[in-house]
């Protein structure tokens, strides 16, 4: 039996934030370079920088976003996600024009 979704995490019925930044990070952080985020969801930016595959689109959607924005979403990689994600604060500012951006009520508090 599937849980109801108004018990999950904010997080889980949002992923604004997934489909509305660029997400930027060193390449010490791709598993090819000795880290976990696997290297062929990642695209170089420069010698030391890389970025999530699909969040320099417009609009921009992770790679590893699963499911549907405003609705059930998940990071396909969340144990192994780059810093960026990690330290994305939900229900920061940066979450709030996020969800805005996509149509959404502000995060529940």
């Amino acid at each position: 039996m599937e849980s109801d979704p108004h018990s999950l995490h904010p997080c889980l019925s949002c992923g604004a934030c997934c489909a509305s930044f660029r997400v930027d990070f060193s390449v010490v952080e791709r598993s090819d370079h000795g880290g976990t985020v696997p290297d062929g969801l990642t695209v170089d930016v420069t010698d030391s920088f890389c970025r999530m595959r699909g969040t320099d689109h417009s609009p921009p959607s992770c790679a590893a976003l699963t499911g549907t924005v405003g609705q059930r979403a998940a990071c396909a990689i969340y144990e192994w996600r780059p810093s960026p994600c990690r330290e994305f604060a939900a229900g920061s500012d940066a979450c709030e024009r996020a969800r805005i951006r996509r149509g959404m009520a502000p995060y529940p508090r």
